[in-house]
């Protein structure tokens, strides 16, 4: 679907079968929760990403990296663009989001289907002044029915900013993703791949594990989860006998915290731990042995030489 038929394949597009070899970077971008990173690890068809319901769970600027016959797609996973980012670790993270996209071919425009919030026009506001192709994504159409509501929806959305491309999808169910691939691919320069065809990220399995542990935290702590809440590896040591030992810590902002994370006797930890451990043991394909410590960094999460340490990258 296109914001209108005589202007959806601008730019350099080729028609399919020409034999052109097309690659470039794709940056999603949009408020939190619209569903960016599930709709990277369905692209990609791997978990790159963490998901959890909780706004603002990517922190990180992460690569997911799809390749075909004839093109490549670095999609750039950001976190969500919000407004009154007053901690340090807020305006990090609408820092990443821009720089992704003031540096890719393309940007994709994430909202969610039969939702327009005052964030999502401010985070397309944003996009909008890096003068890149935007090609919006309307997303959870699953949580539409009957499907026909979605048309006033997207021609509104049109209405909103020059589009180069306007495709409904449902990243949950996996919908419509095979149409958004082509169009992607329709809107970035001819070139050669960019990285080896089996590379499917640019992130360290140590990076993947923390984000595995910080996902499990989320998930387990839901409303009681401390914002100011990192995980760091401190250790990775494969044995001779096949098996990985992994030592990390749990960050938080204050003693209090402490309590919330490990739980009554332990018991939350554990649990944490339990659930973190099986799903890195099944992405290694090895037994795994996780030890979990709950360390204090008073406020780093509004400190830039403490976000650095724990691995923020300046941006």
């Amino acid at each position: 679907m296109t914001p209108n038929d005589d202007t959806s394949d601008n730019m350099s597009a080729t028609p399919a079968g020409t034999g052109v070899h097309r690659s470039g970077y794709v940056a999603l971008a949009g408020r939190p929760n619209v569903g960016k990173s599930t709709l990277v690890n369905a692209l990609v068809e791997q978990k790159v990403s963490i998901v959890t319901a909780k706004p603002q769970t990517t922190r990180h600027r992460i690569l997911g990296i799809v390749t075909r016959p004839d093109a490549q797609i670095v999609l750039i996973d950001t976190p969500g663009l919000h407004s009154n980012a007053r901690r340090a670790l807020n305006q990090h993270m609408n820092r990443t989001a821009v720089s992704a996209v003031a540096e890719a071919d393309l940007t994709l425009f994430i909202v969610a289907a039969g939702q327009w919030l005052n964030e999502d026009q401010a985070a397309l506001d944003r996009v909008q002044r890096m003068q890149r192709p935007i090609l919006a994504v309307v997303n959870k159409i699953d949580r539409i029915s009957p499907t026909e509501r979605l048309l006033p929806f997207i021609g509104e959305l049109a209405r909103r900013a020059n589009f180069v491309d306007i495709v409904p999808v449902s990243a949950l169910r996996r919908a419509n993703l095979d149409r958004l691939l082509e169009r992607i691919k329709a809107h970035l320069p001819v070139a050669g791949a960019i990285y080896p065809a089996e590379q499917i990220t640019d992130r360290s399995q140590r990076f993947l594990i923390a984000e595995i542990i910080r996902e499990k935290l989320t998930l387990a702590l839901s409303a009681e989860l401390p914002y100011g809440l990192s995980v760091e590896i401190e250790a990775f040591e494969e044995t001779a006998d096949g098996c990985v030992n992994i030592a990390a810590v749990i960050w938080v902002e204050r003693e209090g915290q402490k309590a919330i994370v490990i739980g009554e006797n332990g018991e939350r930890l554990k649990h944490i731990g339990r659930a973190a451990r099986l799903e890195v043991k099944a992405m290694l394909g090895k037994p795994v042995y996780l030890e979990l410590w709950v360390k204090v960094k008073e406020n780093w999460a509004d400190d830039a030489r403490a976000l650095r340490s724990l691995g923020y990258e300046s941006t």
